[in-house]
């Protein structure tokens, strides 16, 4: 039997769970576990199970004795983790057929138990393991990594509320391939905070949210650590250049701006202006709230990760942040990128702590940027002294990367 996957990194590769890892949700194990909804109404229940799926929940941890009642309930692609107590829990899983279910399905599978025979003789068989724990002491404090590493997984509750415990199997687990899950029941805070301990954070949480609200602060704190702000600034027009032909990208999203909302471009990685999308009105055009007309391909596209990435690398499915006036940010995705050529236009900027950037945009009256009140200004009118919106950092990028180095962009 092939071992199904449960997207552990693979041997001998330092796990790179970290704050930046909160960018990508698909880094994030997010498992339910499916006791709590043994004592909830049928009404309940089916309000539960919805905002667990629509909430990205990607795993649920069923039971022998449940398995029957909720396996069914959520989506092929997600992991089903079967909770066996100890040898006679694993033969009547077997005996329910979950494992011959698991195997035909899209769903990735495991076993989860603190019984390490029992997990040995789930591995044997070409299971996927994951040995689940309490931390009550320091002795199994210990076991909790000692027998972790052999696992792909490692479930572990906690007795005390401290976060030391977590700290110290993070730093034993970090490198190692098993990935890491702290239950936390229906504490909300708990769960964003154990993915982000020591920086590394957990590999991901499992909760027994059983109220609505519980699940909508999660998903809102969560989008909060995932999307931190960007400051936008007002610079000042130092002065416009007509340039000639050259090639310029509209990028084109799969989702709508807002009407203060727009995408971070600039020439050089000392910081960029915030550009309008089109959701305001033209004369001649139908309104596209999808797209920014961004810039020359050259250019930058700031991301709230403090990466970068060149127009020109930009495709379908690529990530990208949109940010609002106050700096508020998302992620959100690339639908296409149309490239043309047009006359071009560059605009010096200059900000309050004397940075100095540039943007090389169409040049036409229909692309616009921002103004330091949020409302779009055209760019052929732009003059110097006029206000607009952007932002800074420090200059030195590498592959997107931000690095410590000397340099100076023109």
């Amino acid at each position: 039997m092939q071992k199904p996957s449960v997207n552990a990194p693979s041997k001998g590769r330092k796990r790179q769970q970290s704050v930046s890892a909160l960018h990508d949700a698909e880094s994030i194990a997010l498992w339910y576990d499916t006791r709590a909804l043994e004592n909830l109404t049928d009404v309940q229940r089916e309000e539960i199970i919805g905002k667990i799926i629509e909430s990205g929940f990607n795993g649920v941890v069923l039971y022998p004795n449940n398995w029957s009642t909720f396996a069914d309930r959520f989506p092929p692609t997600t992991t089903r983790v079967v909770a066996c107590a100890d040898a006679a829990d694993w033969q009547l899983a077997q005996a329910a057929g979950f494992f011959a279910e698991a195997q035909e399905g899209e769903a990735r599978s495991i076993v989860s138990s603190a019984d390490i025979q029992l997990l040995a003789q789930a591995a044997d068989s070409g299971w996927s393991t994951c040995f689940r724990t309490h931390v009550n002491d320091a002795r199994s404090l210990g076991d909790s990594f000692r027998h972790g590493v052999h696992h792909d997984c490692v479930m572990v509750s906690f007795k005390d509320p401290t976060n030391i415990p977590l700290e110290l199997v993070i730093a034993e687990l970090h490198t190692q391939p098993a990935r890491l899950l702290k239950e936390v029941g229906a504490d909300v805070d708990d769960a964003v905070i154990a993915l982000g301990v020591l920086e590394l954070g957990s590999d991901g949480v499992v909760a027994s949210f059983t109220d609505v609200a519980q699940f909508d602060a999660f998903v809102a704190k969560l989008d909060a650590v995932r999307n931190p702000p960007m400051r936008v600034q007002t610079g000042v027009v130092r002065a416009t250049r007509h340039l000639g032909l050259g090639y310029r990208a509209c990028i084109d999203t799969t989702h709508m701006f807002e009407p203060d909302e727009g995408l971070l471009v600039g020439s050089t990685s000392t910081g960029g202006l915030l550009c309008c999308p089109e959701v305001f009105h033209l004369p001649y055009m139908e309104l596209r709230p999808f797209r920014i007309n961004a810039a020359s391909v050259h250019s930058y596209v700031f991301h709230a990760s403090d990466r970068t990435s060149y127009i020109s690398e930009l495709k379908a499915g690529s990530q990208i942040t949109a940010v609002n006036a106050s700096g508020r940010t998302r992620q959100i995705y690339v639908g296409r990128v149309k490239t043309e050529i047009r006359p071009l236009i560059l605009i010096e900027v200059t900000f309050d702590g004397g940075e100095n950037v540039n943007i090389v945009m169409q040049d036409d009256w229909h692309v616009r940027v921002f103004s330091d009140q949020a409302l779009p200004r055209h760019v052929t009118e732009l003059r110097p002294g006029d206000c607009v919106l952007g932002f800074t950092t420090q200059p030195g990028r590498h592959v997107g990367v931000k690095v410590d180095e000397h340099i100076i962009e023109v």
